[in-house]
Parts: structure tokens; C-alpha cells; sequence
């Protein structure tokens, strides 16, 4: 057990608790030690405090880039306690220990999230708190740090306890914590760095976030998992309010990611259900019930226990409708009394309210681990117009088959490789991912489409007359015609293949439409 705490250093920018903590540090007869806002905020709650330049007899300089930076700081902060030569050396320079250090950082990614000019960036790097914070865990065996309002409590609990002392071990967490956050904030530092050099793959990279979720397992109860945030100000699962429901699984999370992240992409009201990161149903509506009744109508089977994501805020009369039905999550950017009211009764769906749509165009990396390292890559935010479109083939689609090829390329580029997605009307009518083959994707979602116009109580598939997007291009025609026997009557697919000529004449023997976007859409 280390001495009880006589001298605590308190620099915060989050001021949240610190009154309180301040207050309890006097009335157990810490001296406490602070600068600028920090200090004055103290003061003026009646609390003693000292200026650290008095302490340091050094004044603030440079704008007050300079205030901490001093030996009798952080000689005080990597003094070894009990090391004879270390506290000689402090009392022959009047160096007094500091026992406790206090710091959360300037807000400097909140001030790149807001958009801030390139000076003002610069102006909120902290120096002196990270320096500080450093310091005072390397000492973690006879210093106190603490970066989040959050362990006021956990301090004042062991002091309490501990006759004003605080454990090893509860130092040797908080440690641990100072250096995540230092580590972290460093990382959004480079990040913003490399971002206005324009160097996308800088030669070290680094990122961090904040604990928010502590899951109760991953994919498999036998694996760990939790959720962090980043600095990254993109409406989402991530920073969704969570009305209702259980507790978000890590498969929860990731497939609700892959539901919000699709319906983002689209203008009008769109709705897609999701089961294990796919789409088993994507439809456009003259509003939320409409998207989410034809998004259904594609796969009602694999939609049972599934997740439901919406562009538009929900009604009653469209939380009455999913209700119907067991779902495991539902997002929206809203949801009125009556809906909440509705899903309530269903105390297991967990429902989600953000405060927007995610920018699909907006850049942005993903991650995946590989043995000895991991693969970074930009977002997949490539978009297909109209004007981008090569008509390859003699017949061209109409305007409505144009409508559906778009939406069912965009679909494509949320499910999983190898992509075949049928869309009729606004409407998937049949979803094929993640085969090895292309030509199982094209024939197990003319399946579905089957079993899905069966449900309805329709003859034949519901592929008939639509349309049908491929993720890249058809190697060869068998693909191709594999899509026609299902009922595809325009076809849009990246090109490239060595064998185009081939599959074009292969539609145009077929009379089917077909149209090259020049760009493709893996999602492995």
C-alpha cells in the first residue's frame, strides 16, 4: 500500500464531477494543484487550489502552451518513492511529490469532428496532458492517475477505504487506461494528419476508440467481444439511442450495421431485412409500410428473426405491421409515441432510434484481421448513375427496368460475393450470396423466388419479367443464362470479363437488355 495522497494535480477540459471530486480531495486534506479554467473553476466553488506557476515559480508562456512542462512537475510525477538517491535529489531542488494527476485532454477529435479550420486543430493538440498523464503512470507504483470523469468514483472509493490511500492494483488499472487513452488520442492525431496530406496509407498507421459495450460473447459464446467508438461523427448502430429490448449481441450489432448501412443508400422510403449480413428483402414504398410489405413479399422465411432497418422515421401503422412478425432489432432514424408503444408489448425487440442516415458517399476505412497484421482498405462508397451505364446489348431496357437495374446493383454491393440480386417493380424477388459459384447464387435465388410466389399463392417464380444484377462480371455465359432461365429480362453487371463478347451475344440471342457499369462490388 503506497502513502495516502497528499498532492493532486487537476488540468481538465471535460469538467463533469470535478467540483465534487475537488471538494472531497480538500475535506481529506489533499492540496490540490491546478491551472487555467481548471484552477478558476475551483476557486470559484469556494475550493483552495494553487496555481501550478506558483507552484513551479515559473509563469504560464507561449499562449499557455507551456504551464506544465517544469521538473518540479514532473520530477514530482517519476520520483520513485522509497528510491534514497531519487528523494535526494528532490529535496536538494525542493521538488514536492504529486500524488495524483487529474488530466482528460483537449478535445481535439471533437474538434475535427465539428469541422474546425487547420490552426484551430492544431491549437487543441495537447502537449503538457499527455506528457503528464505518461509520467504519472510510468510512476504507477507511487502515483494516482486518472483520464476519465468516469473513476472519480473508483478513487474516492479505495481513499475511503484505504485511509486516503489508493491500491496498487486500482493504480495499475487506471495506468493502463492513461496509456489507452494517451495511445488513442495519438492515433486520431496521425489519423487527421494523414488525412490533410492525402496520404491514405501513411508508413505507420494506427487507430483507437472508446469502450462502449462490454458484449456477452462474439459470433460464438465462446468467443469475447466488445463495441468501441471512434471519433467518427456517421449516424448508426454505433451511436443509436436504444429504446427497448434486450441487450445488443455482437451479431446483433453487425447485421444491424449491414441493414442501415443498405437503406442509407437510397432517397426514397426503403426498407431492408437482414439475417446473418445479408439482405433476404430490399424494397422501395410510397412510405415505411409500403417498403417494408414488398421488402418481405422476397424471402418471408429467412426474414423470421431477422433484423429491420428503415430510412424514414416509423409510424403505428408500420410497427403494427413488423410486429407480426419476431424481429430481432428494428432501426429508423425516428419512431413516433404510437410505434414505441406498440413494439414495447414485444419486450425482447430491441429497437433503435438514430438521429440520421449514414453518408454513403462519405470516405471512411474497414478492417480485417490477418495472421501478423490486418488489411486496411477505403469504404466501399462507389455509386452507379444512370449516366455511368453502357448499353451492350441491341435491346435497351425501358426507364422502369433501368429504376429496378439500378436499385438491384446498389443491393448488390451489401450482399455478400458472389452477389445475384432479382428486382422487380422497386422490389428484390430473389437474393443469391456468398456462393462459390455465380451460377448458385443465380439459381438459389430463383429458388427462393419460388418458394416466395408459392407463399403467395402465385404459380412459377417471382423472377419472372424482372431484372437481375450481378456483383462482377460473368466470366462466361452460363451465368448469364442461367439468369434468363429464372425470368431476367435485363441484366446490369460491371464488364471486363475476357469473355464479354461472348455473354453479350449470349443476351442478345436471348433478347435480354443488358448494361456495363465499369465498376464491381465484392463484399467478402
Amino acid at each position: 500500500m503506497s502513502a495516502p495522497i497528499r498532492r493532486a494535480l487537476l488540468s481538465v477540459s471535460d469538467k463533469s464531477g470535478l467540483i465534487d471530486f475537488a471538494k472531497f480531495l480538500h475535506e481529506n486534506k489533499v492540496e490540490i494543484l491546478s491551472t487555467g479554467g481548471t484552477a478558476k473553476a475551483i476557486k470559484d466553488a469556494g475550493i483552495p487550489v494553487k496555481e501550478v506557476s506558483e507552484h513551479t515559480g515559473f509563469p504560464e508562456m507561449l499562449d499557455g502552451r507551456v504551464k506544465t512542462l517544469h521538473p518540479m512537475i514532473h520530477g514530482g510525477l517519476l520520483g520513485i518513492r522509497g528510491n534514497a538517491e531519487h528523494e535526494g535529489t528532490m529535496a536538494k531542488h525542493k521538488i514536492a511529490p504529486i500524488d495524483l494527476v487529474v488530466v482528460n485532454l483537449y478535445p481535439f477529435e471533437e474538434t475535427v469532428a465539428k469541422g474546425a479550420e487547420f490552426d484551430t486543430c492544431i491549437e487543441n493538440i495537447d502537449i503538457g496532458g499527455p506528457a503528464m498523464i505518461r509520467s504519472a503512470a510510468k510512476n504507477h507504483a507511487g502515483v494516482t492517475v486518472i483520464v476519465d470523469p468516469a473513476d472519480y468514483g473508483v478513487v474516492i472509493a479505495d481513499m475511503k477505504t484505504n485511509a486516503g490511500a489508493v491500491t496498487a492494483l486500482t493504480r495499475r488499472q487506471l495506468a493502463a487506461r492513461a496509456y489507452a487513452r494517451t495511445a488513442s488520442y495519438d492515433a486520431a492525431i496521425s489519423a487527421w494528419f494523414a488525412g490533410q496530406l492525402g496520404e491514405d496509407y501513411p508508413s505507420w498507421f494506427s487507430f483507437g476508440g472508446k469502450l462502449k459495450q462490454t458484449l456477452r460473447y462474439g459470433e460464438n459464446p465462446h468467443q469475447t467481444a466488445a463495441l468501441y467508438v471512434t471519433g467518427e461523427k456517421r449516424a448508426g448502430v454505433a451511436s443509436a439511442l436504444q429504446v427497448q429490448g434486450k441487450e445488443l449481441s455482437y451479431n446483433n450489432i453487425n447485421d444491424t450495421d449491414a441493414a442501415y448501412e443498405l437503406v442509407a443508400e437510397f432517397t426514397q422510403p426503403a426498407c431492408a431485412i437482414i439475417k446473418h449480413a445479408n439482405p433476404c428483402g430490399v424494397a422501395f414504398g410510397t412510405d415505411g409500410l409500403d417498403a417494408y410489405t414488398k421488402a418481405l413479399v422476397c424471402d418471408p422465411v429467412s426474414a423470421f428473426g431477422g433484423i429491420i432497418a428503415l430510412n424514414r422515421p416509423i409510424d403505428g401503422r408500420t410497427a403494427a405491421k413488423i410486429t407480426e412478425l419476431f424481429t430481432e432489432v428494428v432501426i429508423a432514424p425516428g419512431a413516433d409515441d404510437e410505434a414505441k408503444a406498440l413494439f414495447a408489448k414485444k419486450k425482447n425487440l430491441r429497437l433503435l432510434i438514430t438521429d440520421g442516415l449514414p453518408d454513403p458517399g462519405a470516405p471512411g476505412r474497414s478492417v480485417r484481421n490477418v495472421a501478423g497484421g490486418y488489411l486496411l482498405q477505403g469504404r466501399d462508397n462507389g455509386r452507379v448513375t444512370k449516366a455511368d451505364l453502357k448499353i451492350v446489348t441491341k435491346k435497351k431496357p425501358t426507364d422502369q427496368q433501368m429504376d429496378d437495374l439500378l436499385l438491384a446493383f446498389t443491393i448488390c454491393k451489401h450482399v455478400k460475393s458472389n452477389a445475384i440480386v432479382y428486382v422487380k417493380n422497386g422490389a428484390t424477388v430473389g437474393i443469391g450470396a456468398g456462393q462459390m459459384s455465380r451460377i448458385d447464387s443465380a439459381r438459389i435465388a430463383h429458388s427462393k423466388s419460388k418458394d416466395a410466389a408459392k407463399a403467395l399463392g402465385q404459380a412459377g417464380a417471382l423472377t419472372e419479367g424482372s431484372v437481375v444484377a450481378s456483383d462482377a462480371f460473368f466470366p462466361f455465359p452460363d451465368g448469364l443464362l442461367v439468369t434468363a432461365e429464372a425470368g431476367a429480362v435485363a441484366v446490369i453487371q460491371p464488364g471486363g470479363s475476357i469473355k464479354d463478347e461472348d455473354v453479350i451475344a449470349a443476351a442478345d440471342e436471348k433478347g435480354l437488355a443488358m448494361v456495363f457499369t465499369g465498376m464491381r462490388h465484392f463484399r467478402h
